[in-house]
């Protein structure tokens, strides 16, 4: 075929991304023959073709209008019939270029097209090129080239648009869209098609990912009732994926002592003034486990009671009662007697000195005093070194996940912290009392208690941390199947929705959607915290060689910009700093304008499902590259299942429809005629039960 047949057009104007053509007179449909098919002209999210130099730009249409002119002839007064002229506005996305002896469609322009310049349809061929179409996948880069397949493009039917996994994962990724837009099932989607696939004849098998499902939709998309699928093929890839299902009614459960200072300062809401400090020593003492070793902390007020009786200053002299030889002695030895009783039950030899110096024998013998005096002085310079040691102990470990018992905070550790702030301990503890039944209540809170594992604290599980970490990210029965505590199994391994309990489950569903508002962030949070904590202590030789996927479905409830909460602080963290781990986010919402600004920025790959509200377009505007603000304007128009992929996860940002899935995820609209008109029976007695924490009838029998 000649260039000058494939002419539609030429370029009227251009800018930094934008090109305006006029269509040629001579075309007056939607459509030109050319020698091998039938090609479009002009039609939203089609492409047309820019040759320059030796390569071709490709032009995604946004716009197409038309124009009425009317023509006035010059050497008469008559005026002819309107003619129609076609317009069409495109966006630049790539170029088409030489790659050796072959060519290869680069994102980008580096060479601008001029005025006047013939514009083309695009063909078959160049389309191969745009959509990445090849046959051959042996020789796949899998960091670098969009090979997975994830739906196809709805201008051309026969062609799928790919993604890189890699560039998806590496750099976090956002699933946004209204409710009902088709979220959870792209994102479904998108797993089932990675693993479906075939990596030069292997299967992903070591993939990590962990699901906070807050509305508990994904089990019926990755553990269907008994795996009795209608196509063999959707049970074949379940069971590679091998998921587990960690949730439901009182099933999600992480052990309370795996909290830091923030957690439990979040968790519990001590003021700052007082309960704050009492409550972070009397935490600092139980996780190092100093019940032995409390009372060798002295209290501050006897710190100063020793003080003043080792200082000599003008002020204490007027206290004594000097003899006529020099020497002076203390108006009643009383007051150190009782304070070397006070020190005695917290350093015992250094109470036996200042009880010495109280001795009648001594305490009127300035002779006799001086060599106790200095032994005291010595003995109080030591433990004061130690005091001073175990207050950074305690300050660095107060954050390590150590077991300690929860009862005992509530009741002796905080005595104890009670009783090293100062002498006014009976005020100090009336302010705290309030704190004290607050954390006391948890236990009886069937909504704080079990969530948080407040009552089944015994010491039996105390060196849980490696196993519960396997689990989450499903690793337990591969790595822990032989040597798994009894305690452990029996609070967390119920492995009945595992296929296959001797491997990896690839995708842990952690079903928070019954957690009460009170500890969802603190729950979720604490599970963020432990996996990016737990690769961050992997030696540097071994970072980033375990990837993991956190997905955060509803992600309004733990990063919304507005409000401070632990959750928001975990995953930021994570979007700063968890590419150099091999952690990545996935962040699935209705309301992208109400996320973190600080997570989003971080996201490098966006797919769009329909969004209808103008603060959400605009922010998502401001987010991508202004060159995709054209193709964004039809955001509030894209049919469900259907959404705009941009960033770096794609070659050049299109418009796809998202391939089909079966199973789906529980996200279906309510049937409200169709039940309606029929007669279901409410069960009233039994959600009511559940709800109070009573067995219902038939489970009373």
């Amino acid at each position: 075929m000649s260039i000058s047949n494939k002419v539609i057009g030429r370029v009227l104007s251009v800018d930094n991304f934008r090109v305006f053509i006029k269509i040629d007179e001579d075309l007056r449909g939607s459509y030109t023959s050319g020698v091998n098919d039938i090609y479009e002209v002009a039609r939203i999210n089609s492409y047309l073709i820019i040759p320059v130099g030796s390569g071709r730009v490709v032009a995604l249409i946004s716009r197409v209008t038309m124009k009425e002119e009317l023509e006035f002839d010059k050497n008469t007064t008559s005026i002819t019939l309107p003619t129609s002229a076609r317009y069409v506005s495109a966006t630049m996305l790539g170029t088409i270029d030489k790659d050796g002896n072959d060519e290869k469609f680069i994102q980008g322009v580096y060479n601008f097209p001029t005025l006047d310049n013939p514009v083309w349809y695009v063909t078959e061929k160049d389309l191969r090129h745009i959509f990445d179409d090849k046959q051959d996948t042996s020789n796949i880069n899998f960091e670098k080239d969009f090979y997975l397949p994830i739906g196809t493009s709805p201008a051309f039917s026969n062609y799928k648009v790919k993604i890189c996994p890699d560039q998806f994962f590496v750099k976090h990724a956002a699933i946004l869209g209204n409710t009902g837009s088709g979220k959870s099932c792209t994102f479904t989607s998108i797993i089932r098609n990675l693993f479906k696939y075939d990596y030069k004849g292997s299967k992903l098998e070591n993939a990590h990912f962990v699901i906070f499902d807050t509305n508990g939709e994904y089990k019926d998309a990755f553990l269907p009732d008994s795996f009795k699928l209608t196509e063999k093929e959707d049970a074949k890839e379940l069971g590679l994926i091998n998921a587990y299902y960690y949730g439901g009614d009182e099933k999600v459960q992480v052990p309370y002592w795996f909290m830091n200072w923030k957690d439990a300062k979040y968790l519990f809401n001590p003021s700052e003034g007082t309960q704050a400090p009492v409550l972070n020593r009397a935490i600092g003492l139980a996780k190092n486990e100093q019940e032995s070793e409390v009372l060798s902390v002295l209290p501050k007020y006897l710190c100063t009671d020793i003080e003043k009786i080792l200082e000599c200053t003008t002020e204490e002299l007027k206290k004594r009662t000097w003899d006529g030889g020099g020497s002076w002695q203390w108006k009643d030895n009383n007051e150190v007697m009782n304070i070397g009783r006070a020190i005695e039950k917290y350093d015992s030899e250094l109470g036996n000195e200042i009880l010495s110096l109280s001795d009648r024998n001594n305490f009127n013998d300035a002779l006799k005093q001086d060599p106790i005096r200095t032994k005291i002085r010595d003995l109080f310079k030591l433990a004061n070194k130690k005091a001073e040691e175990r207050q950074i102990t305690s300050e660095q470990n107060i954050d390590l996940p150590t077991w300690f018992s929860y009862q005992e905070l509530c009741t002796k550790f905080i005595d104890a912290a009670i009783d090293q702030e100062g002498q006014n301990n009976n005020r100090i503890a009336e302010f705290v009392s309030t704190l004290r039944l607050r954390m006391r209540s948890f236990l009886n809170d069937k909504r704080m208690a079990i969530p948080l594992m407040l009552k089944n604290s015994n010491a039996a599980n105390k060196d849980i941390l490696a196993h519960f970490i396997a689990f989450t990210l499903g690793d337990f029965n591969r790595y822990f199947k032989g040597e798994a505590n009894k305690s452990f199994v029996e609070n967390y391994n119920d492995t009945a929705y595992c296929q296959d309990k001797t491997r990896t489950n690839q995708i842990t569903i952690v079903d928070v959607s019954q957690l009460p508002f009170e500890v969802l962030e603190t729950v979720t949070a604490l599970l963020g915290r432990l996996i990016i904590e737990f690769v961050s202590h992997f030696l540097p030789e071994q970072r980033g060689k375990y990837p993991i996927v956190i997905v955060l479905e509803e992600a309004q409830n733990y990063i919304a910009e507005k409000k401070e909460s632990v959750a928001k602080t975990v995953f930021e963290r994570i979007a700063r700093e968890g590419r150099k781990y091999g952690i990545s986010l996935v962040v699935c919402s209705q309301r992208p304008s109400e996320l973190s600004k600080t997570v989003l920025s971080q996201c490098n790959s966006f797919v769009i499902h329909r969004l209808q509200n103008p603060e959400d377009q605009k922010y998502i505007k401001g987010l991508v590259s202004s060159a995709n603000a054209d193709i964004l304007d039809q955001l509030p128009i894209i049919p469900q299942q259907h959404a705009i992929i941009t960033g770096d996860c794609v070659r050049t940002p299109i418009q796809v429809k998202i391939d089909s899935v079966n199973p789906t995820p529980n996200s279906h609209n309510p049937k409200y005629v169709d039940n309606w008109l029929t007669d279901l029976k409410i069960p009233y007695e039994d959600t009511c039960n559940r709800w109070l924490g009573k067995l219902s009838p038939k489970e009373a029998e």
